[in-house]
């Protein structure tokens, strides 16, 4: 894999070049935003892995630019010292694919850059099918979202949640579920990061409705059935 590593603390960069290059990949480095920035829109990577906190523009800066400005495929890897739920709905927010914390088990990091690496290959899979449930309907192709036929803007993020869910339908989900299928990591990120992301679908695609789409099962996870 050709990975782009963004990230100003040398002695970390270097740690984790040598480790990837280990595993075969080939890795261009960059100590600041404005050069990772540079080397992002002139080469295709499989995956970019961009530290937050840089001198200059930070790793927000950058992943909100490459995202909204110059339309970059590859997927993003947020890797910073920053943890909490909102510093991770942040990163996330700006258009990131995925957000591992410092300090991390380079077994992690790997596995993280291989699911990403993987939905790169598989991003056009479902092309043209459209998704529904009640008057809500999910067309794949164009990521657009209509409810009563009033469209709903959603994030790349709440996007692929509400996917889930509706692929999903009439199946309850555990959390672990939604990790896996959402975030492609198996196993619990120690936040309430899933909570909160249902909570912004809902004020998105219920509130102002006639019905509830998602619904809570205690203990167990959340569901979107159809009526019956």
């Amino acid at each position: 894999m050709n990975i782009l590593l963004i990230e100003d603390d040398i002695r970390v960069s270097s740690f984790i070049k040598k480790g990837l290059e280990e595993q075969g990949n080939e890795v261009m480095q960059a100590f600041d935003g404005e050069t990772g920035l540079k080397l992002a829109r002139q080469y295709d990577f499989n995956v970019i892995i961009l530290d937050i906190i840089m001198p200059g523009m930070n790793g927000l800066e950058v992943c909100d630019k490459l995202k909204t400005q110059y339309f970059v495929k590859s997927p993003i890897l947020m890797l910073t010292a920053l943890g909490t739920t909102d510093d991770i709905v942040a990163g996330l927010e700006t258009g990131a694919d995925d957000y591992l914390t410092k300090p991390f088990k380079f077994k992690e990091l790997l596995a993280r850059i291989q699911a990403l690496a993987r939905r790169k290959i598989t991003a056009d899979k479902g092309k043209g099918q459209i998704l529904k449930v009640k008057d809500l309907e999910m067309n794949i192709e164009t990521k657009e979202v209509f409810r009563d036929g009033i469209e709903i803007s959603l994030t790349a993020r709440e996007f692929r949640l509400l996917e889930f869910l509706l692929i999903n339908k009439n199946r309850v989900v555990s959390r672990i579920d939604i990790l896996e299928g959402v975030w492609e990591v198996n196993f619990d990120l120690g936040t309430n990061i899933i909570d909160v992301y249902i909570n912004y679908l809902r004020k998105k695609i219920e509130k102002g409705f006639s019905s509830q789409i998602i619904k809570t099962v205690i203990g167990m996870g959340y569901i979107i059935k159809d009526d019956r």
